[in-house]
This record gives C-alpha cells, sequence and structure tokens, in this order.
C-alpha cells in the first residue's frame, strides 16, 4: 500500500494565493529559553553575529572565491552562475565543497553550532554557494521565502532549515544588503502559477522570476505589517536566517562590491522527498540528497 503524503505547504496555486500562519515551529526543541540568539531568531527570523570569522581567515577565502572563479575548468561548470547576458560571477555553488577554507570558516563562525540548536538535531548542508554582488554589475533578487522553492523543487518536507550568511566585505546600505522582513517565518506566502521543468536554469539567472515569486500584493501586505530590516556589518559577520523568511536583495550599483559565502543547514530529520511540484529533483549541487 503506497503511503499518501499530505503537502502542509501547497504552493504554486491556480486559484488565488494565500498567506496563512505556519504550522510549524521557528525553533525546534527548547533551545529559545536558554540562548539570547536564538530567542531573537525565533522573534525576528534572524540573528547577527560580528566578528564571527577573522580577518586573516576573510583574506583566505577571498583568494579562494579568486582562485575559483578563474580556474579555466570552471568556466564551463553549471555550478558557476553568471549574470544574464554578461560574464560577470553571480553565484557558485557547492562552493564548501570547492574550497577548505571556506568550510574552515564556516566551521570557525559558529553556524554549525548555532543551526544545530535552532533546528533540535543534527545537521546536514542542503546548499552551499557564493553570492557576488561585484561594483556596478551586481543584480538583484527578488523577494522570496527559500523555504518555498525547496519545498516545491527539491521536496523539503517543512520548514526545518537556516542558512547562514558569512560576510567576505562589507554589507552597506548601499552595496545591495541583504533585506528582510522580520517576523514573516512565521507566516507559508503561497505563489501562483506551474513549475516548468528545469526551471532553476531561468530562476537562478533573473532578477524576477516568473514563478516562486510572491504577488506584488503579498509583498506590500506583509512590508507594511512586519516592515524592512537592511542586514548590514563589518566583513567577517554572521547572519543566520530562518528558510521561510520573506528576504530580497537589490542590486549593486556601486564600485563597492559585495561577496556572501551561504550554507544552507537542514535538519536530519527533515530528510528530502520527491518534488512537490511533481517534476524531476534539481542537480545535487542545488539540493543535496
Amino acid at each position: 500500500m503506497s503511503t499518501v503524503v499530505v503537502d502542509d505547504y501547497p504552493t504554486r496555486v491556480q486559484n488565488e494565493p494565500r498567506i496563512f500562519r505556519r504550522p510549524d515551529p521557528v525553533v525546534w526543541g527548547d533551545a529559545e529559553r536558554r540562548n539570547a540568539d536564538v530567542a531573537t531568531y525565533a522573534r525576528d527570523g534572524y540573528v547577527q553575529r560580528e566578528r564571527a570569522i577573522s580577518s586573516a581567515r576573510v583574506r583566505e577565502c577571498l583568494d579562494e572565491i579568486e582562485r575559483i572563479g578563474a580556474d579555466p575548468g570552471m568556466a564551463e561548470d553549471p555550478r558557476v552562475i553568471r549574470e544574464g547576458g554578461t560574464q560577470a560571477v553571480r553565484s557558485i555553488f557547492d562552493v564548501h565543497l570547492l574550497s577548505d577554507a571556506v568550510w574552515a570558516a564556516v566551521e570557525e563562525s559558529g553556524a554549525i553550532e548555532l543551526a544545530k540548536e535552532i533546528l533540535g538535531s543534527d545537521v546536514t548542508v542542503h546548499q552551499s554557494r557564493l553570492n557576488y554582488k561585484p561594483g556596478f554589475a551586481g543584480g538583484a533578487f527578488y523577494w522570496h521565502s527559500d523555504f518555498e522553492t525547496w519545498h516545491v523543487e527539491d521536496g523539503m518536507p517543512r520548514p526545518r532549515a537556516c542558512s547562514a550568511s558569512i560576510a567576505l566585505t562589507p554589507n552597506r546600505e548601499y552595496n545591495g544588503p541583504l533585506m528582510i522582513m522580520p517576523g514573516t517565518q512565521r507566516y507559508f506566502v503561497q505563489t501562483a502559477g506551474e513549475t516548468p521543468d528545469d526551471f532553476y536554469n531561468e530562476s537562478l539567472v533573473t532578477t524576477g522570476p516568473t514563478v516562486g515569486s510572491p504577488s506584488e500584493e503579498a509583498i506590500a501586505e506583509l512590508g507594511e505589517k512586519h516592515g524592512i530590516d537592511l542586514i548590514t556589518g563589518p566583513e567577517g559577520s554572521m547572519t543566520m536566517f530562518d528558510c521561510n523568511a520573506l528576504h530580497a536583495s537589490g542590486g549593486n550599483i556601486t564600485p563597492m562590491p559585495r561577496s556572501n559565502i551561504f550554507v544552507v543547514f537542514n535538519s536530519v530529520d527533515n530528510k528530502l522527498t520527491e518534488p512537490f511540484a511533481g517534476t524531476a529533483p534539481r542537480p545535487e549541487y542545488l539540493a543535496r540528497r
């Protein structure tokens, strides 16, 4: 007898998208009661730590990223995503596997231990990437919930995952920093439309994906209710944010680049199933199984 999987987070709907209360907790376990950082995360959907990694480690990571970007063998590698119509690097996926220095920075930052406290279990890496916004050419990332994509396109059952963003350059108000609507981690925002096959080939390079983006009405409603926090800080700082929090970042037209390492931690009790969109699973570098 086959098991019927109940989808508690239906999305990519044909009718009017809804916003509904998330049925799962934000913090799994009792860490919120004994850890101030976790309590802040539960309230706002994110928490920041300055000086999470040393200046020497930052320089080591920047050297490694330059090496990866200049490696001729990576020129046609699908893990290197370039800005649409240009050769400017937008993202490098699997960066924790491509560089021992990057993984050492993740370990030094305390992100692994914090993720375990938040998720109430051991964790695995669902995805890692470098998001690079070079001066004058860094593109925007439109408003979205990561979990909405990971649920539909990767088969992540529940929002029991979080992302660590480690700054390798200063994240300023003017060079395209992360923006989060605090409190939106407690709600699930449905989107409209059907997921095409291999949709990641479009969504990873465009600033406004045609599928998987909340409506302007939903963004306006949540923005008015929750406000928008700019996540700024010096190089070496680390931000942990919830997979379901609504977030975005603007483009970078300044001469100051913005580079951040992102590592997504998933609970070992939240193993991926078949994608809820009914599409083929995305490549391993986007969703490690």
